[in-house]
């Protein structure tokens, strides 16, 4: 099992939650830690981690996740409502770059993805959640590649693909009676002419 589904199975299903994505990220800045409370836990490893409620109304959220070295599993740390999110800052549009910015009502978090292409898959998932999920205030998508807004780019081809194929579907079908009509009212014609031809014979 990979480290996201086990975190979906550990920290999210417990909960009624679904994991919708995640992305395995380091600071880009070092947060500044009261001398007595290093030393403690040693090295981890941090996940940002986007999930919704399987109950309706569905609630999003971003939660931070980490792993300390040396344990398999996994620890739920904050985590902010989705409505929390202000602005989304892929911090460079015009390269694959790893590096963003997370900026919530009280937080604000400078990251580092572990690959470019795992950010950019997030951001798409992350956007198109937003848009899903979000009515009122959505958060601002800044510095972001176009391929990340355009983003639910995979979700949305999918969608339209499905779209397309239930279109062509109905169509055939449509098609298909017009086709059962026609040749409905062709056997019904020759049945009326059939009995017609019947009761000639008969009177002849």
């Amino acid at each position: 099992m990979n480290a996201k589904s086990a975190i979906n199975k550990e920290i999210f299903a417990p909960h009624d939650e679904r994991m919708l994505g995640a992305v395995q990220v380091k600071r880009r800045t070092k947060k500044k830690i009261p001398f007595l409370a290093t030393g403690g836990q040693g090295e981890y490893l941090t996940y940002i981690c986007l999930s919704v409620t399987n109950k309706k109304p569905a609630q999003a959220s971003i939660t931070k996740v980490k792993q300390f070295e040396g344990s398999t599993s996994f620890v739920r740390r904050t985590q902010w409502m989705l409505e929390q999110l202000r602005q989304v800052n892929g911090i460079d549009p015009n390269r694959d770059s790893p590096e963003f910015d997370l900026l919530f009502e009280n937080a604000f978090d400078q990251w580092v993805a572990s690959t470019a292409s795992e950010k950019c898959t997030f951001f798409q998932v992350l956007h198109h959640t937003c848009q899903r999920y979000l009515t009122d205030k959505k958060p601002e998508f800044i510095n972001c590649q176009s391929k990340i807004m355009g983003g639910n780019s995979i979700l949305h081809s999918a969608a339209d693909s499905v779209t397309s194929a239930v279109q062509k579907a109905s169509q055939a079908l449509n098609e298909r009676g017009e086709r059962l009509g026609r040749a409905e009212e062709k056997t019904e014609e020759l049945k009326n002419s059939a009995q017609q031809f019947a009761e000639t014979a008969h009177k002849v």
